[in-house]
């Protein structure tokens, strides 16, 4: 039914196809074990307000400077506010960069992971590269 050829060229598709498989796997390992770990610190503009957020954006550390005091809550609130957007900005260029380093950004899998992420933080889904 089958020549030498075709047995022999249908089992070099399955060994081909079972290392993609293996390294896809080990990629996304990779992937999974540094954005599991990121995490991006950023200051206000008026240096009064440090956060750092958490591998999903959440906020991890937040720390006031004590001229904060001589403003209104809500001058503080707003450089909260911006303070974590720029960290959560920087939380995901580093999830890009991790994602094209281990899965590649124009993966399938590499759009995906980055496209969610940016659903979830509430950002716009083009990547930074074309935000620039």
């Amino acid at each position: 039914m089958f020549g030498d050829e075709s047995v022999d060229s249908a089992l070099e598709r399955i060994e081909q196809w079972q290392q993609s498989m293996a390294q896809r796997a080990e990629q996304a390992q990779t992937l999974a074990q540094r954005t599991s770990a990121l995490t991006a610190t950023a200051r206000s503009r008026d240096d009064l307000v440090t956060v750092t957020v958490g591998p999903e954006g959440q906020l991890t550390q937040l720390h006031l400077d004590e001229r904060t005091r001589r403003q209104s809550a809500a001058a503080t609130a707003r450089a909260i506010m911006e303070a974590l957007q720029a960290a959560k900005d920087a939380l995901v260029m580093k999830f890009e960069a991790a994602t094209a380093e281990t899965v590649g950004a124009d993966s399938e899998t590499g759009r995906m992971l980055n496209e969610s992420l940016r659903r979830r933080l509430g950002m716009p889904l083009e990547s930074s590269d074309e935000a620039r």
